[in-house]
């Protein structure tokens, strides 16, 4: 890149999204590191900076049209145009089905599906106005269901087929779009599930280490690998597809 390009990454203050954002800074690009609670943004920002990369904390719920678009005004004003975007916030609210609340529902499908929405919208503009954009959105082995997540494995199939759809629609402009389906990651999110179950995280994680074959959980930093290669100059030919990064094949 001639000129360091702009980054999005939501769900950015931790996790998988926290270690993508690093690993974009350290391909080049400015990040903004996108999180409902703005503060919460910080140790990644602090991280990328003490790197010596360039990085702005935003606090925007990706659910929320007028936050939304707040947020990509001052990522356009701090950081330039955005045309890498990574679609990663995301909640759990896991449940069997005749427990699941309405609520349960519509809130996973708000951050998952209407984030990816409202935030992939909002950055097409740039994306189109430059000829080149990069789409990378994340779901996740669970779309291909799991038990006690129907709200869950819904949004993240549903995130596949908007995936395919973007590159259908955004491919004559240079923009790519490709989803990342993780299998398991170690995270907050699944200690999460760890409790859910009532089974200590390092049982969980030896017990689910087990069951893939290359013998151990995958860290955030596999995906931010992928998402590394996806958002490159290299992969200008990589579009509509979902890739499972889960040590093993599951589809």
């Amino acid at each position: 890149m001639s000129e360091a390009r702009t980054a999005i990454v939501t769900g950015g203050a931790r996790g998988i999204g926290a270690g993508v954002a690093q690993r974009l800074s350290a391909d080049g690009f400015k990040v903004a590191v996108v999180d409902l609670d703005e503060a919460s943004c910080a140790g990644t920002v602090d991280a990328i900076t003490a790197a010596g990369g360039s990085a702005l904390a935003v606090g925007a719920n990706v659910s929320d049209e007028e936050q939304v678009k707040a947020a990509f005004a001052r990522i356009e004003s701090d950081l330039g145009a955005p045309t890498v975007l990574i679609n990663n916030a995301g909640v759990i609210r896991d449940n069997m089905l005749f427990k699941m609340t309405t609520d349960d529902w519509d809130t996973v499908m708000n951050v998952h599906l209407r984030g990816a929405f409202l935030m992939t919208k909002s950055a097409q503009k740039y994306m189109t106005e430059a000829k080149w954009g990069r789409i990378v959105n994340l779901s996740s082995s669970s779309a291909l269901g799991n038990r006690g997540q129907a709200n869950y494995s819904a949004a993240k199939a549903g995130v596949q087929g908007f995936t395919k759809t973007l590159a259908i629609e955004l491919g004559k402009f240079g923009v790519t779009a490709n989803a990342i389906a993780p299998g398991f990651i170690q995270t907050d999110m699944t200690a999460s599930t760890a409790e859910r179950l009532g089974v200590a995280f390092d049982d969980f994680i030896k017990f689910s280490a087990e069951q893939i074959p290359v013998q151990r959980v995958g860290q955030p930093e596999d995906i931010a690998h992928a998402v590394s290669y996806l958002v490159s100059e290299g992969a200008g030919f990589v579009s509509g597809q979902v890739i499972y990064v889960a040590g093993g094949p599951l589809c």
